[in-house]
């Protein structure tokens, strides 16, 4: 048998080492690609802060404010609450809830449809009278002055040259049909103010369990925080479901009287995995009705 020569076998090996480098540096590469990829994805799913980064109302100059409605850009009013959300969630939970989605909607039609808005801070008050019985954690404002309010909001917008407002509501239980009518029945045909409702109910059917049952700091709500904001939830206190059926269209509406622990549904199925999904979905759902809401003509 021929003997290999040193020189051979050294070559072979600087071969083989050269190899081994090229194939980490290929794997890499191919993982930092992915790595950016998920994470620009994550961005604007997840935070509302990637991409069109400039979308918060208040981060702005009055005269970047003043350029992107000469633009077209629309202005979205995201409304939340102060109320009990049982004794796992905090009391700011529909005003961060609506806010955060506002900004990544604004983020994700952005990205995906090529239109821009901005949004406003979430106005963190609202008629919650259904809530006063539970002694502690409510700031309830007449519905009057709610409307008023936010009467005088639309009205400001549209006199900075905003052409379309999009009121998105993190409580349920607020009726601001009055108001929107009254705008657009105002101002002239070039303006319109939209109060769109997002389909969390049928949302919750598709992604989560129809089967499980919900209303107020449920599955849905409780699962959504996991994902994005698992400190501020109280996982030792998520309280078995002990509520009785709701009548909603009571107008003297008092959760007490249905729930002791503040929890309308069942908030025992939710989890971290659930609330990404549901949130994509709720996500892309918001994005594509700010679509719908600019091709609606006046």
């Amino acid at each position: 048998m021929q003997a290999t020569s040193p020189n051979r076998v050294y070559l072979a090996l600087c071969l083989r080492h050269s190899a081994q480098i090229q194939l980490r540096k290929t794997s890499d590469t191919l993982k930092t690609l992915g790595e950016i990829a998920t994470h620009k994805k994550t961005k604007i799913l997840k935070k509302g802060k990637a991409m069109n980064s400039s979308c918060k109302f208040g981060e702005l100059t009055y005269l970047e404010i003043k350029e992107k409605a000469t633009k077209g850009w629309l202005a979205i009013v995201p409304t939340g609450c102060t109320e009990q959300q049982g004794p796992h969630l905090p009391v700011d939970f529909d005003t961060w809830f609506i806010e955060t989605l506002s900004e990544a909607a604004s983020n994700y039609a952005s990205e995906k449809y090529g239109i821009h808005s901005l949004v406003l801070p979430a106005m963190p008050f609202g008629p919650t009278p259904e809530h006063r019985n539970y002694g502690s954690g409510y700031i309830d404002i007449p519905q009057k002055l709610h409307e008023q309010l936010m009467y005088n909001v639309i009205v400001s917008l549209i006199e900075q040259g905003f052409k379309t407002i999009i009121i998105w509501q993190g409580c349920g239980g607020h009726d601001l049909n009055k108001v929107v009518a009254q705008v657009n029945e105002e101002r002239t045909s070039r303006v319109k103010a939209c109060l769109p409702i997002l389909p969390y109910h049928d949302i919750w059917c598709r992604v989560g369990d129809p089967n499980v049952p919900g209303g107020h700091a449920d599955s849905f709500a409780t699962s959504i925080a996991l994902y994005l904001k698992p400190e501020i939830v109280r996982q030792d206190r998520i309280p078995e479901p002990k509520n009785k059926k709701v009548n909603w269209e009571d107008p003297k509406l008092d959760f007490h009287k249905y729930s002791s622990t503040g929890v309308i549904g069942d908030a025992q199925h939710a989890n971290r995995g659930l609330g990404e999904r549901l949130w994509e979905e709720v996500v892309k759902e918001a994005a594509l009705t700010i679509k719908r809401t600019v091709e609606i003509k006046r």
